[in-house]
């Protein structure tokens, strides 16, 4: 890295300093982060600095600073130890400029970068990528599966509210006159539509049931893939049957309390 790398992604010291061109020696010096301190066995961050550091290709120097851990990778990888020291621009090590700007006007600071960089380097094309956007194309694969469960979601409850009508429609076919005899023995029309709705709200609850432990097995089996990652707590698990069970309600209800409101006398006639 360069005097400035640590500053322009705004990273956390956790122990001594940043690299600094007031410090000539700096050149051969070198920061760590928390990871590679620990896998080293040093302790605490303050136990590395100015410790001696052999960096394995014949640059040896001090450790003057320890940066707070910082993700690199997705999240499905933990933290690795991270070495930074000082390269000089000639060396031909270096393979981006990271150049913090306003995003205000992007479009305008990103033409001038452009003309800057034509007047050093016209032989070389201008190429640039923005850090964050780089960075999400990690989780992509995530991005994709998280939009095709929402859609294939959507259509399962679509599809399941289609068939619960279909069965409320049947049921109700085959006891309307049940229904015209309660009515006439004076039950009320909430009585009937709960009567009617008992049945189907049993087979959610089973399905409920059955379900839950699944898809918290499912859910935990996809978290497993990150290092770092949520819990899957209870009460999703209670929210998406309470969701469940409304959605039920609603559509038996749609029927039901139609067939409670029927006329009682249409009903004893029909045959």
């Amino acid at each position: 890295v360069d005097h400035d790398f640590i500053k322009t992604y705004g990273m956390q010291m956790a122990a001594g300093r940043a690299f600094s061109t007031d410090h000539p020696t700096d050149s051969s010096a070198f920061i760590i982060n928390e990871t590679a301190v620990k896998e080293i066995g040093w302790g605490k961050p303050e136990n590395a600095i100015g410790k001696k550091f052999n960096w394995g290709l014949g640059k040896k120097g001090t450790i003057i600073g320890v940066v707070k851990d910082f993700h690199y990778n997705s999240l499905q990888q933990k933290v690795t130890p991270v070495v930074m020291h000082i390269m000089p621009l000639q060396s031909g090590w270096y393979s981006f400029i990271s150049v913090k700007i306003n995003t205000a006007n992007a479009t305008h600071t990103l033409a001038e970068m452009q003309n800057a960089w034509k007047r050093v380097l016209p032989n070389h094309p201008f190429n640039y990528f923005f850090v964050d956007e780089d960075y999400n194309k990690q989780y992509a694969t995530e991005q994709r599966l998280g939009s095709l469960s929402v859609m294939f979601s959507i259509l399962t409850i679509f599809i399941s509210c289609l068939g619960l009508f279909g069965l409320v429609m049947v049921a109700v076919q085959q006891r309307v006159k049940e229904i015209g005899v309660r009515k006439v023995l004076g039950a009320s029309v909430s009585g009937i539509a709960g009567l009617l709705s008992a049945d189907f709200l049993k087979l959610v609850a089973i399905a409920i049931v059955i379900a839950s432990p699944v898809a918290w097995w499912l859910m935990n089996v996809w978290l497993n893939d990150f290092a770092y990652h949520v819990r899957v707590e209870w009460w999703v698990l209670v929210a998406a049957a309470v969701i469940a069970v409304f959605i039920a309600v609603l559509t038996v209800s749609i029927r039901a309390i139609k067939a409670a409101m029927a006329n009682p006398v249409k009903a004893l006639k029909a045959e």
